[in-house]
């Protein structure tokens, strides 16, 4: 019998209800949330899904993301991890979007480069605001990127300049306001923009030439890496996924990039981020500034974007409809589609979509760039 007993209390005693913390509980609790979501709700639940479940992982059984130790492998989802640390998936993801992605609304419309500007507004008032909050320097750069709706960038970002304590909370903020696009931007687009410019038709776009696509990413990857050099990693894949898709001679290349190997790479990031979650890493006062941080960053980038689509509407007479600014935040292409999709409230023959697509490629550059001039400013 004695046996018996030690057994079952071995049993009981290696079970996660005895171990867990109320945090970790909560956790849990917030994982479902998201999963609820991503599956009932459908916002962004490629990404959701699989940061819901690293969540839900790390907080039932923490040593999935344990470092090895004297010999002693680490937890599965550290390796993955390792591969967001070095830049590795991050880098992959703007392949994928690059290969996914039709560049030709703003070859067509070169000034969208300047609403993708913009928008990054949002991230230098987040970046003040956390100074002011008590960040130093490089972790109010790593959480004020937040503001470009760029999950990609975050990860990156955060991890060259050395903040990989804060990449849970910057990671699963900035994905969580990339999911909730569709509840956060229209209520200040319409405040921002009135009925008859909602209402605004715009022209349609030239068409852009096979030689016009081809020589774009070629160009701005020279351009930008010149400039910065320090965003090739981020702006030379993504470019590079989008030479695969316009030249016309790697199909099985910009099938494997847009297709199989993006899907993986979403796999391995969403749940190593979603495992940086952990209920001692994240339930602090540092969060809840940076999830604070992240809301008003995004909604400062949506509201400048307006503001200069509003401007560009007056200097061009009437020509540009100011809600497409909104999509120069990033978020390829949902930031497009809710531009689209507030216009069509407003009339329902109105196509902005390609339209919004210009400002919103842009912004991925631009949040990129971005990221390049906070990795100089601070000699990294």
């Amino acid at each position: 019998m004695g046996y018996i007993g030690n057994t079952l209390a071995n049993l009981v005693n290696q079970t996660a209800f005895l171990n867990l913390t109320w945090g970790n509980y909560l956790m849990i609790a917030v994982a479902c949330v998201f999963l609820y979501l991503a599956i009932a709700k459908e916002f962004e639940p490629l990404l959701l899904v699989p940061i819901a479940f690293g969540m839900l992982l790390v907080n039932i059984y923490p040593a999935i993301l344990s470092e090895p130790n004297q010999g002693a492998a680490g937890g599965l989802l550290y390796y993955f991890y390792i591969l967001d640390e070095w830049a590795i998936l991050p880098s992959l993801i703007f392949m994928g979007v690059g290969a996914m992605t039709d560049f030709g609304p703003l070859i067509a419309n070169p000034k969208s480069f300047l609403l993708g500007a913009a928008a990054q507004f949002g991230i230098f008032a987040a970046y003040f605001g956390a100074i002011a909050l008590g960040f130093n320097g490089k972790a109010a750069a790593a959480i004020s990127i937040i503001g470009g709706a760029d999950g990609p960038t975050s990860i990156f970002l955060c991890n060259k300049l050395g903040q990989t304590s804060l990449m849970g909370p910057i990671a699963v903020a900035a994905y969580s306001y990339m999911s909730l696009v569709p509840i956060i931007q229209p209520p200040i687009m319409k405040a921002l923009t009135t009925k008859q410019e909602r209402q605004i038709k715009m022209e349609q776009l030239r068409p852009v030439s096979k030689l016009e696509r081809i020589l774009f990413p070629i160009i701005v990857t020279i351009v930008v890496c010149m400039i910065l050099p320090t965003t090739a990693p981020l702006v030379g894949m993504l470019m590079l996924g989008n030479l695969f898709r316009e030249c016309g001679v790697v199909r099985q290349l910009t099938e494997t990039a847009s297709n199989a190997l993006m899907y993986i790479v979403v796999i391995l990031l969403g749940t190593s981020v979603g495992a940086t979650t952990s209920a001692e890493a994240f339930l602090n006062a540092s969060t809840l500034k940076i999830v604070v941080l992240g809301l008003v960053a995004f909604a400062f980038g949506t509201a400048a974007g307006c503001l200069f689509g509003k401007l560009m509407k007056v200097v061009t007479g009437g020509k540009v409809n100011p809600l497409i600014g909104s999509a120069g935040v990033s978020a390829v292409p949902m930031a497009a589609r809710v531009s689209q999709k507030v216009g069509a409230e407003e009339d329902p023959t109105n196509f902005l979509l390609m339209h919004a697509m210009g400002p919103n490629v842009a912004g991925v550059i631009g949040t990129a760039v971005v990221a390049g001039v906070f990795m100089a400013v601070f000699g990294i």
